[in-house]
């Protein structure tokens, strides 16, 4: 039995998860024990769904791996049209999850409000180059994002059209690659997000540091 499946909504979601699972010992960066990761394995996208999809048919894309892994992450964004919100989304289809026979302990829903870019976004070296600037300084000095992200303000206030902006103005493609190069590589420490400090306590309670010796 594999240790932990991820289930996300999309392309980039997908990119951006690889990155950041598969970074080296990327366990000692999440604060929890060892657990084994293969994209390949691990990690599925709801092809053609999105987030609408995810919500309404999770349960049932997610009902083949009861077989294969012995735990699962659903993750997907609270920002879609007809959207009931985060803890509905996080309710309705846990509930769902849980009547096809996934146990409640063995399963999290984490639900990103409003989106994935939440999760990019952070005052860094490593974001300023994935967005096409070659200094953090001068990406921070653009003046379309200054007005989006006031300084105290711990994420732009429309993280995705922010991040699609900046991309059409450096003439880059928006691409899941970019989510993956920036994930690969910025810090864990400074995302200050609900979502992932959900994802991160799910983690560290189903991969304790003690079980890792």
């Amino acid at each position: 039995m594999r240790d932990c499946l991820f289930l996300v909504a999309d392309k980039n979601m997908q990119a951006a998860f690889e990155g950041f699972l598969t970074r080296p010992n990327v366990h000692q960066s999440l604060g929890c024990g060892a657990f084994a990761f293969d994209p390949r394995l691990d990690l599925v996208v709801a092809a053609g769904d999105n987030d609408p999809g995810l919500y309404t048919r999770g349960h049932e894309l997610l009902r083949p791996y009861q077989g294969s892994h012995r735990r699962a992450i659903v993750i997907l964004d609270a920002d879609w049209d007809g959207s009931p919100g985060a803890q509905v989304i996080i309710e309705h289809l846990t509930a769902q999850i849980l009547s096809t026979g996934w146990l409640e302990e063995s399963v999290r829903v984490v639900v990103i409000d409003p989106e994935l870019e939440t999760w990019i976004w952070q005052r860094n070296e490593h974001v300023a180059r994935g967005l096409g600037f070659q200094r953090l300084e001068a990406l921070m000095a653009d003046p379309d994002l200054r007005e989006a992200w006031p300084e105290g303000q711990a994420k732009p206030a429309l993280p995705k059209e922010s991040l699609e902006l900046l991309l059409c103005k450096q003439r880059i493609p928006r691409s899941s690659a970019i989510y993956k190069r920036i994930t690969a590589q910025v810090s864990i420490k400074h995302c200050q997000d609900a979502a992932f400090h959900a994802l991160l306590g799910t983690l560290r309670t189903w991969f304790p540091l003690d079980a890792a010796g």
